[in-house]
């Protein structure tokens, strides 16, 4: 029996959903102009990006949408490390990862039988994905400064194992989070809510704990 009523909140907030896409976007401009910079001088002779696909008529143009998205990218994405860290988000919903579950939950996902009826919970394959693209994106930006500014970040450049490794880093990295995207909006059909919900905010969390009689609170997992 409760005391009294508590008021809700929705499970992705409307900052939260703002940064989301305000990645997701920044993420798809640096994808495509990146493509662009890369035909400029290609690393491996075969693969070459389609123009339609690239964005940047040229490379000089391409790199002043990638400086531009870069900025976007880094500033938004340190918000929201911070925030999820902050907020105890990153921890309630990311950790721990079973290597078991993320097997069972990888195979379920590939024969079109992944369910996913608590959205307030992210399965062992969401952790591992959203884990993984974050340090990613971590080693991006450390490679593209590398790339970027080779002389100032020379310490940074030898960790990498030299400019040309660093150039072959941030396209497997780029790569990489190309696949993400994939397997992220692949997952996101099979359970269309989850993507609905980071439009919406999703369902709705208690606040704070419910007071029972006795006075004492359960722990809040909305937290």
């Amino acid at each position: 029996m409760h005391m009294k009523e508590h008021t809700s909140r929705r499970m992705h907030p409307l900052a939260l959903r703002i940064m989301h896409w305000t990645n997701a976007i920044a993420m798809i401009v640096m994808i495509g102009s990146g493509w662009k910079i890369y035909n400029d001088e290609v690393i491996f002779g075969f693969l070459h990006f389609p123009q339609p696909i690239v964005l940047g008529v040229w490379a000089q143009h391409a790199l002043q949408w990638h400086f531009f998205g870069m900025w976007v990218l880094v500033l938004n994405g340190l918000a929201y490390l911070a925030y999820g860290v902050a907020t105890g988000r990153f921890a309630r919903l990311l950790f721990p990862i079973r290597p078991r579950e993320v097997i069972a939950e990888a195979v379920a996902a590939l024969t079109f039988r992944l369910k996913h009826q608590d959205l307030t919970h992210y399965n062992a394959v969401q952790k591992l994905l959203y884990v993984g693209v974050i340090t990613i994106i971590v080693v991006q930006v450390a490679s593209g400064l590398a790339i970027w500014k080779p002389v100032q970040f020379s310490g940074l450049v030898s960790m990498l194992g030299g400019f040309q490794s660093a150039r072959l880093i941030h396209f497997l990295g780029m790569a990489a989070i190309v696949l993400f995207m994939v397997v992220h909006v692949a997952l996101a059909l099979l359970v269309p809510k989850t993507l609905l919900a980071m439009f919406t905010g999703g369902p709705r969390l208690p606040d704070a704990a419910p007071l029972h009689a006795d006075g004492a609170t359960a722990p809040d997992p909305s937290r």
